[in-house]
């Protein structure tokens, strides 16, 4: 029997993705704000994270800028925008306000999905972004498995059943409890930023038992007494990219030198930091706003389970899982359907 599909999108998530589907007819209205500017402001949004450790050495070495410069668009500047979960990355794409986005994989695939065809809302893969563990960690000595939560347990993920980090749950509770409960755990998880989420889980406050984060978060938190993991999501699904980087079909279309611009950049990004992991470190630490040490960070950059790459890894295990529980109701044959046909320059020997 096919599994009970997820709750629907709120009333304001409908909204939003409404008034785009709305807007087909008004492309003028919904174009980025530096199309036709002589000035052009390309707006990227980026996270907390570990995970957005290349958009971070973009950032401080102005990276997007040069290669848009090398692509002859001159004048381009960019603004940062600081989002945690996908459904604020995806409700600020379909408001207009973002040109690339740094999402989940899972995120991005629903999205994808359900405005596929359709003009001025459609959106396309730009590339990969990062990969590495997601750890379940509780501050409760009777947790060890996830058959030991109890509905008075609440446990921390950036945004409730959408976002990265609660697919990914529900994907590890799918393989371990079987495909019928991939959804057990959903009514005790609880909305909340990944730095807020690690406060309480270390503090012991809110009610909050358990958190699913990366690293940082993740591994700061099993430093801590009393604290220690549950359950990793390399050892239950393999490396998966986690994070995707994505944009309106429209702006890629209309000027896809933008779109090989933020590869270039992003490509260079990801190979200055594995030539300098302590340089990239730092760049991390200085713009995290938390206590953490580049020594931390340079560690969990040698884990094995850490990658950056501009290509994408096991992208159709999200697929498949999406389709399987009902939160997507079409699929593409490959995952390569949902990128721009570029990326295949940047293909890994």
């Amino acid at each position: 029997m096919r599994p009970k599909s997820p709750r629907r999108p709120s009333l304001r998530r409908r909204a939003l993705v409404a008034a785009g589907l709305g807007a087909a007819g008004m492309g003028a209205a919904l174009a980025p704000v530096w199309v036709n500017a002589s000035t052009r402001t390309v707006r990227i949004s980026k996270g907390y994270g570990l995970l957005y450790l290349p958009l971070l050495v973009m950032e401080k070495a102005r990276l997007f800028e040069r290669h848009a410069a090398r692509q002859g668009l001159a004048g381009v500047g960019v603004q940062w925008v600081l989002l945690d979960g996908g459904n604020s990355v995806d409700d600020a794409m379909m408001a207009g306000t973002l040109d690339f986005a740094a999402v989940g994989a899972p995120g991005f695939i629903v999205l994808w999905a359900r405005a596929r065809g359709i003009p001025n809302v459609e959106v396309i893969g730009i590339s990969g972004l990062s990969a590495t563990s997601l750890s379940l960690n509780t501050n409760r000595p009777q947790i060890d498995t996830l058959r030991d939560f109890t509905p008075a347990d609440r446990i921390a993920v950036p945004g409730i059943r959408t976002s990265l980090s609660a697919v990914v749950l529900q994907m590890v509770a799918s393989k371990l409890l079987g495909p019928q409960h991939f959804a057990q755990l959903d009514s005790i998880t609880v909305g909340m930023p990944h730095p807020q989420a690690m406060q309480s889980l270390i503090r012991r406050e809110g009610g909050i038992t358990a958190h699913f984060a990366s690293p940082p978060f993740s591994t700061l938190e099993l430093q801590q007494r009393g604290i220690r993991r549950v359950v990793d999501s390399v050892d239950v699904l393999g490396p998966l990219t986690l994070d995707v980087v994505f944009a309106p079909k429209r702006l890629v279309d209309a000027e896809p030198a933008l779109a090989r611009a933020f590869l270039g950049a992003l490509d260079e990004a990801n190979r200055l930091i594995a030539q300098n992991p302590q340089a990239a470190a730092q760049i991390y630490v200085a713009s995290s706003g938390f206590g953490i040490s580049r020594e931390h960070v340079v560690q969990t950059l040698a884990a094995p389970e850490s990658r950056f790459s501009v290509w994408p890894e096991q992208l159709m295990e999200y697929v498949d899982f999406l389709y399987m529980v009902g939160t997507i109701k079409a699929k593409p044959r490959t995952w390569n359907e949902m990128f721009v046909p570029m990326l295949g320059e940047f293909r890994p020997s």
